[in-house]
C-alpha cells in the first residue's frame, strides 16, 4: 500500500505542480535580475505542488493506518504526523505569501524560530551525549543549539535553491535515505512527491519551488534527524546534509571574512559560482547529485566511520572546487 500511496504522490505532484504552474504564475512570477541564476522570467511557488502532494497522500496513509491496518501497519506512520504537519504548515504558509508578494526578513525569522521551537517540543532536542551531565544547563544549551541548528537548516536549502533541479533532486536522495535509514517511511511520500516535481524542475526549469518548498524541506531535515531514537544514527545521518550545508556555511564563513553584508542577497555559494563560470545547471546538479550518493554510501557501508570519511571528503571537495574556481577566474 506504501508503494501504491508513493506511485500517487508522484502522479498528484506532476499535476497540482502543472495547474500551480498555468493557473497563478502570473501571480508568483520570479523576475530575473543581477542575482539571478536564469534569464527569462519563471513562475515560482511550484513547492506547493509537492506539499500538497505529500499531505494528501500522507492523510490517506494515515487512514489507512486506523481503519485498515492489515494494509498499512501503523508503525509504517512515522514520523507523527500530526506534529509532522503542525511544523511544516507555517513554513509553507508563510513560504507562499513571501513568494507572492515578500516579507521582512524578520517576520520569516520569527515563524523559522517559531516553528523550530514547536519541532522542539514535539520531537526532543538533537541528541548531544555530554551536555545532560550539565543538569539544566547542559539541558538548555542542548535546545538552544537545536534551535540554532533548525533555523540554519531551513535557510540553508532555501540560500542553496538557486539552480535548477538542485535542491529537489539532492533533497529527494536524502530523504529516501533518512527515510530508510531512521526507519521513518512515511518520508517516502515525501520522495515521491519531489520526483514529481522534478518533472518541471529539472533543467530547463518550467517552474521553481520558491520558498515555501525549500523552507519544508529544511525542516523536514531537520525533523527526520530529531525523530531518530538512535544518537549515534543521528549523527552518522547528519552527513547526508553536507552537500548543501557545507556549501553554505562555506559561503558564509567566507563572506564573513570579506566583510561582507551577509544579509544582502549575492551569488557567491559554490554552486552559483560554478554556473557563472559556464557550468549548465543540469551539470551542478549531478555533481551535487553524486556528491551525496557517495555519502549515503559511505554511511550505509560504514556508519559513523562513513560519516567522517564523507565530512574529510567533502572539505576536501570544496577546496579543489575553490582552487578551480579561482583557477578559471585567473584565466579569464
Amino acid at each position: 500500500m506504501l508503494t501504491v500511496l508513493a506511485a500517487a504522490s508522484v502522479l498528484a505532484s506532476i499535476l497540482l505542480t502543472n495547474i500551480i504552474k498555468r493557473r497563478f504564475s502570473n501571480h508568483l512570477l520570479d523576475i530575473p535580475n543581477d542575482r539571478s541564476s536564469h534569464t527569462q522570467p519563471t513562475p515560482r511557488g511550484g513547492g506547493l505542488g509537492f506539499i500538497l502532494a505529500f499531505a494528501i497522500t500522507g492523510l490517506i496513509a494515515t487512514l489507512f493506518a486506523r481503519y485498515f491496518p492489515q494494509l498499512l501497519p501503523h508503525p509504517l506512520i512515522n514520523p507523527n504526523p500530526t506534529f509532522l504537519w503542525l511544523i511544516l504548515t507555517p513554513l509553507a504558509v508563510i513560504g507562499i505569501i513571501d513568494d507572492r508578494q515578500g516579507l521582512p526578513a524578520r517576520i520569516r525569522y520569527l515563524v523559522h524560530l517559531s516553528v523550530a521551537s514547536l519541532a522542539i517540543a514535539c520531537f526532543g532536542s538533537f541528541p548531544l551525549p555530554w551536555l545532560p551531565n550539565f543538569g539544566i544547563v547542559g539541558q538548555m544549551l542542548a535546545i538552544a543549539l537545536t534551535l540554532i541548528g533548525i533555523t540554519a537548516l531551513i535557510n540553508f536549502y532555501n540560500f542553496m535553491d538557486g539552480l535548477d533541479g538542485l535542491v529537489a533532486s539532492v533533497t529527494a536522495l536524502q530523504m529516501a535515505f533518512l527515510a530508510l535509514y531512521l526507519n521513518q517511511p512515511l518520508f517516502w511520500l515525501l520522495t515521491a512527491a519531489l520526483l514529481g516535481f522534478l518533472w518541471w524542475n529539472w533543467s530547463p526549469a518550467k517552474i521553481f519551488m520558491g520558498d515555501a518548498g525549500s523552507t519544508v524541506l529544511g525542516a523536514s531535515v531537520a525533523i527526520a534527524l530529531l525523530n531518530s531514537h538512535n544518537p549515534v544514527q543521528a549523527w552518522s545521518a547528519l552527513a547526508v546534509t553536507l552537500p548543501l550545508t557545507a556549501d553554505a556555511i562555506y559561503t558564509l564563513i567566507r563572506r564573513l571574512i570579506r566583510q561582507e553584508n551577509i544579509f544582502k542577497g549575492h551569488r557567491s555559494h559554490i554552486y552559483q559560482r560554478l554556473q557563472q563560470f559556464g557550468w549548465t545547471h543540469r551539470q551542478v546538479a549531478l555533481t551535487y547529485l553524486t556528491a551525496t550518493s557517495i555519502i549515503v554510501l559511505l554511511i550505509t557501508t560504514l556508519g559513523t566511520l562513513g560519516s567522517w570519511f564523507s565530512l574529510v571528503g567533502v572539505l576536501i571537495g570544496l577546496a579543489i572546487a575553490e582552487m578551480y574556481l579561482q583557477a578559471t577566474r585567473a584565466i579569464v
